[in-house]
């Protein structure tokens, strides 16, 4: 808008010189028309955005402290190359089949126990104790004083139920596992598409750079002709229209790139930061733990 405020004066004393028409004033008056009235949605989307931010902050809907423009901002890290795939056990997908994993594989444990018989164990004596102290003194008791009375029970008909038990505690297992397997294989796709996504977006990045780059260029070659008064100011806006738009189109691309970065932290659990390689390989996921086994390149 500031940009083509100064065009819109600089027409019109051009005006005021006989040098420029109306209808330059009229163009560039529509130029700076159009900016202003993208300027209330764009303050409109930044005040929403604010407020989601405030309010996943756990904050009332505030304003957002600003720091450096999109423009100044640094560039994202560069990714290393053969980064260990130990990164997405950190994954909370993976760590809830991991656990479904295990107690499923106890559930087996269970079932199986059901089949030996149940030693009920009693004292003649006089006490109540629980049944690791009576066996252990059945076995070990020379004195006499105490009689116990040993009662095995286990069902003689049960229509199957314990090995049907058994079968269901088995496939519910073997269910855990190929769950398990299809999570690590989807992990492992989304840290691809992410690593596809952050270097691609990268690539279109600094391609638009370079589109803004040469617009700029040519803005400031069409300014010089149209006050030397070779060229008319409509080859100006057109070239300024066209800047305009690769301004909005880098910051856009900006914004993707800085996106496509955390989508691959999501899909590292959290980054690659902890993963340092030791000279033997290794790879070192913090400054007192190493890992024992060699990585597995993401790359």
């Amino acid at each position: 808008m500031k940009t083509q405020e100064d065009s819109v004066k600089l027409t019109r004393l051009r005006l005021d010189h006989g040098v420029a028409t109306k209808l330059d004033v009229l163009q560039a008056q529509q130029v700076l028309d159009t900016a202003n009235a993208q300027i209330p949605d764009l303050e409109r989307q930044i005040g929403q955005e604010e407020d989601a931010i405030s309010i996943l902050l756990g904050h009332y809907p505030e304003s957002v402290r600003r720091g450096r423009p999109l423009a100044e901002q640094p560039f994202p890290p560069e990714v290393p190359p053969g980064m260990p795939s130990s990164l997405l056990e950190r994954r909370p997908d993976i760590r809830q089949v991991e656990q479904d994993l295990i107690a499923s594989n106890a559930e087996i444990g269970v079932a199986r126990a059901a089949f030996f018989p149940q030693i009920a164990l009693t004292g003649s004596g006089g006490g109540a104790f629980g049944r690791s102290t009576l066996f252990s003194g059945l076995m070990s008791s020379h004195t006499g004083i105490w009689s116990y009375g040993a009662q095995v029970s286990q069902p003689i008909f049960t229509g199957g139920a314990l090995r049907g038990n058994l079968r269901l505690a088995e496939s519910q297992h073997r269910q855990e596992l190929i769950a398990y397997r299809q999570v690590i294989q989807l992990a492992f796709r989304d840290v691809s598409d992410a690593l596809i996504g952050y270097q691609k977006l990268h690539q279109v990045r600094v391609a638009q750079e370079t589109t803004v780059k040469d617009l700029q260029d040519t803005v400031g070659t069409s300014l010089v002709r149209y006050r030397g008064g070779i060229t008319t100011y409509l080859e100006v806006l057109d070239g300024q229209r066209s800047l305009f738009n690769a301004e909005l189109a880098l910051a856009q691309a900006r914004g993707n790139e800085y996106q496509s970065l955390v989508q691959l932290y999501k899909a590292l659990g959290g980054g690659w930061q902890g993963a340092l390689q030791l000279p033997n390989g290794l790879p070192l996921h913090s400054r007192n733990q190493s890992s024992s086994s060699g990585p597995d390149g993401l790359e």
